[in-house]
């Protein structure tokens, strides 16, 4: 679950979706499908393939660091500019290719998903099941449970908070990991 909970792109754009109340299931549906596929890639010894080929890290690094710093750029952008939630609707014209872009092109979900949790699972499918269990609670309890918050979300001031910690995150995890390239 440590894995699955970490602030990130994708954790960061569940979350924006639920304040937003837009595509929430179908983005929750990626992103969970997206980390069951992976778990499974993982515990079936991936981990393996990539430790023999390295350079499929590099790429996903250099590509992965580039699309987060242009999600930060936008989250910076936003921040300057904040709007309260309701003119915020109809931001995302593509939520569920914006899902696939942040959990697909992101290296520390294969660093963390394929790699380190398919190393410590090696074959046990079981440790498995219950990471995707953990997954689908994660993604299903952030997206829906979002709209909880929508009251404090009314308020252009609270946005502005939310996209200045986002791009704040994301530049960080795109320069890190052009860096360590």
């Amino acid at each position: 679950m440590t894995l699955i909970v970490a602030i990130g792109a994708q954790n960061a754009f569940v979350l924006r979706q639920g304040l937003r109340r837009e595509a929430v299931a179908k983005v929750v549906a990626v992103c969970a499908v997206s980390d069951a596929v992976l778990v499974a890639v993982g515990v079936a010894g991936f981990g393996a393939v990539v430790r023999r080929w390295p350079q499929v890290v590099t790429v996903a690094a250099v590509v992965g660091g580039l699309f987060l710093l242009g999600y930060g750029f936008l989250a910076a952008r936003r921040a300057v500019r904040p709007r309260a939630m309701h003119v915020e609707t109809g931001a995302h014209s593509r939520p569920v290719l914006t899902a696939i872009a942040l959990t697909w092109l992101n290296p520390h979900v294969y660093l963390d998903t394929v790699l380190l949790l398919g190393s410590i699972a090696a074959g046990r499918w079981l440790f498995g099941v219950g990471s995707v269990a953990a997954s689908v609670t994660w993604f299903v309890a952030l997206g829906f449970g979002a709209r909880l918050l929508s009251p404090l979300f009314a308020k252009p001031r609270a946005w502005r908070v939310l996209d200045g910690v986002i791009a704040a995150v994301m530049t960080g995890l795109g320069v890190a990991l052009l860096a360590g390239w």
